[in-house]
């Protein structure tokens, strides 16, 4: 294993502030302590003497290498997030048609075999074949579902940013970790629903009906943060 190297002079924090709840290290040992320039992160050194050897230089290279691996993970997850951007929109002539048959694999995992592509559709008013479907992880944005019936559909990971669903009957779904941001949800009905990890930034919640939601606390908090939702959605909610 090649040895990870951290040039002190490189790093934007000091040793000496550095205090913590499990690592609180002694302003004035450290200043009796000549350290190296580097620090290594690599176990595979031979430690018989030195500055390394000490227990005080062990928990600093502790302490700085965990950082460095916290600084590595958020440089490197813009680039990953950045890469992820949605496919082209499907050219097939009925890939809005395809909601009514819904994802056959997958389901709560969001796997498919190519993506269920609903962006732009309309489905306004649609009674009957939507109901109880598994469309899970489909691409939903700017498509529209008012006055739908949605009750029973499995809509896990899906992507409905900016999608239409005023009136749209939720009862009894699954639309656990589905991205509303931006969608307009004016009236929707929630009864019973499962809301797991699904995110309302920014969307339009007037006169939801969230009457025996279930939804995880911290996710609550979350989704009572946005003021378009009424006294009684908040109350149903639990909104404090």
């Amino acid at each position: 294993m090649a040895a990870l190297s951290i040039p002190l002079q490189q790093r934007a924090f000091s040793f000496r502030n550095y205090s913590s709840a499990k690592h609180k290290i002694a302003a004035s040992t450290l200043q009796n302590l000549q350290f190296p320039t580097q620090i290594r992160c690599s176990s595979t050194k031979d430690c018989s003497k030195g500055v390394e050897c000490l227990p005080q230089f062990k928990e600093i290279r502790n302490v700085a290498c965990g950082i460095l691996a916290v600084w590595a993970v958020t440089a490197v997850s813009p680039v990953i997030a950045a890469n992820q951007r949605l496919p082209p929109l499907s050219t097939e002539p009925n890939r809005c048609e395809r909601a009514f048959v819904g994802n056959t694999i997958g389901q709560a995992n969001g796997v498919y075999d190519k993506p269920l592509d609903l962006r732009f559709c309309d489905y306004t008013n649609e009674k009957t074949n939507l109901k109880g479907k598994s469309l899970a992880a489909a691409l939903m944005s700017d498509a529209k579902f008012d006055g739908a019936d949605m009750s029973e559909v499995v809509m896990s990971k899906a992507y409905a940013v900016g999608a239409s669903f005023k009136g749209t009957d939720f009862s009894n779904a699954v639309l656990d970790r589905v991205n509303f941001e931006k969608a307009n949800l004016q009236g929707a009905v929630f009864r019973n629903t499962v809301l797991s990890g699904s995110t309302f930034n920014d969307a339009q919640l007037q006169d939801v009906d969230f009457e025996d939601t279930i939804i995880g606390y911290i996710d609550l908090q979350k989704l009572c943060v946005n003021k378009t939702i009424s006294d009684e959605g908040r109350a149903n909610l639990g909104c404090r």
